[in-house]
Parts: structure tokens; C-alpha cells; sequence
């Protein structure tokens, strides 16, 4: 009977979904607390990360029009989160004048895209790693080369993959993504949802939610759902 129990839980496994953005410092703050979420329960539930589209100006805005937001925010972050912001990023949040920077979501979603159909797994690992090559690594997302050294640590060909960043088809995936996210009513990030059905979900944290939080909530989701076993 425990084996036929077993095997029901894992053919009805309910999804973890990730609402994130890449150039969202929360979410960034929030990284360690969802990885070790979707580790914990990594036999219980499959996970998905969507990207939500939350910098997409028509013309390109520069960073200086955020950097005075920002510089006493990440600090915020910092003490809510004990995440820290390293100083090649801040360096564009202080020197917004200098900076070169105009940030975008649109190019970190089309990569998730394409790093999801290698390696669908592991969406949330590659989200924090895109987080990290931002605010702690200051590397600029907008930019092709801030992803190269993760095509080499994740064994992606970089032609194949700046081939699909340029293409129509991978560009068109992160907007319907932006739309799916929007359909969730989701207006800010980060936040986690359980789905259990096709319309069925559970929000289980807006905003940052710390660690143990986020545990006992997805606990009391999976028992509910009799898949706690």
C-alpha cells in the first residue's frame, strides 16, 4: 500500500512556480531562501521559474533614473535578507552619471528561456546564478557577454545559445512568459505559488519570505493535498 502511495504522490506531483525578475534586488535577497526550498522538497514538488517582465521601457531608460532609489533600497535588502550587493554593481548605483547601464529584463528572460530547455530542473539554480552575475559580479544582463561564463559552468555551446538569444521565436517565449505572470496577478516580486491543478494555485510568499516561513506554508499546502508522504 506505502508503494502504491509513493508512486500516486510522484505521477500527481504539484509545481513550484517562481515569479522572479532578474534585475529585482528582493528577488536577488530572496535566492537562497527558494533554493533551499525547492532542495527540500525537491521529491514532492517539480519546479518552475517565470520570468515577470517588471523592466520593460519603450525607449531605454538609464540607470541613473533608479540609482538614487536604489542606493539606500539594496541596503534594506541587505539587512532583511543578509544577502550582500557587491561593489562592481553598486559602483553603477553610485556613479549612475558614468554608468553605461540602461536595464532591461527582456534579454535574462529570453536566456532562462533557453537555459530551461536544457536543463528544466534546474530553472531556480540558473536564476540566482543570473542574480549573481548582476548584483554581486556587476555584470550587465542586457549585455551577451554577462552570460558566458554560465554557458561554460552549465556545458552550453555559446553558438547555439547567442543564436536562440537573437531569435524571434525565444524573444516571443519570455513575453508570453511576462503574460503568463501577468495572468497570475502577479505585480511585484518575488512571489511563490503552488499549482495543484490547472487552475488551481496557492500563493505561498509576496515579497521576501524567510526561510522556515515559506517551509511551514508549503507543508500545510502538501498535507492538504495528501501528498505529504
Amino acid at each position: 500500500m506505502q508503494k502504491v502511495k509513493a508512486e500516486l504522490c510522484a505521477m500527481n506531483k504539484p509545481t513550484l512556480i517562481y515569479c522572479y525578475d532578474a534585475w529585482c534586488g528582493w528577488c536577488y535577497g530572496f535566492s537562497p531562501v527558494i533554493r533551499k526550498l525547492a532542495e527540500t522538497f525537491a521529491d514532492k514538488m517539480d519546479t518552475e521559474v517565470l520570468s515577470g517582465g517588471m523592466i520593460l521601457p519603450e525607449k531605454p531608460v538609464p540607470i541613473k533614473a533608479s540609482a538614487g532609489f536604489i542606493s539606500n533600497a539594496y541596503k534594506t535588502v541587505e539587512e532583511h535578507t543578509g544577502i550582500q550587493f557587491g561593489p562592481d554593481y553598486l559602483w553603477h548605483i553610485f556613479n549612475p552619471e558614468e554608468s553605461d547601464w540602461y536595464p532591461n529584463s527582456e534579454k535574462p528572460a529570453i536566456a532562462m528561456c533557453i537555459f530551461k530547455e536544457y536543463y528544466p530542473a534546474r530553472s531556480i539554480e540558473f536564476a540566482a546564478d543570473l542574480q549573481y552575475a548582476l548584483h554581486f559580479e556587476g555584470r550587465d544582463l542586457t549585455d551577451d557577454e554577462a552570460y558566458r561564463h554560465l554557458l561554460e559552468k552549465y556545458s552550453i555551446q555559446p553558438e547555439v545559445f547567442y543564436e536562440k538569444l537573437h531569435s524571434k521565436a525565444y524573444e516571443e517565449a519570455a513575453h508570453y512568459e511576462f503574460s503568463l505572470v501577468r495572468q497570475l496577478k502577479v505585480d511585484a516580486f518575488p512571489v511563490v505559488l503552488i499549482q495543484t491543478g490547472e487552475l488551481k494555485f496557492y500563493m505561498i510568499a509576496k515579497g521576501y519570505t524567510d526561510y522556515e516561513t515559506l517551509k511551514q506554508r508549503t507543508e500545510n499546502v502538501l498535507l492538504e493535498l495528501g501528498n505529504y508522504c
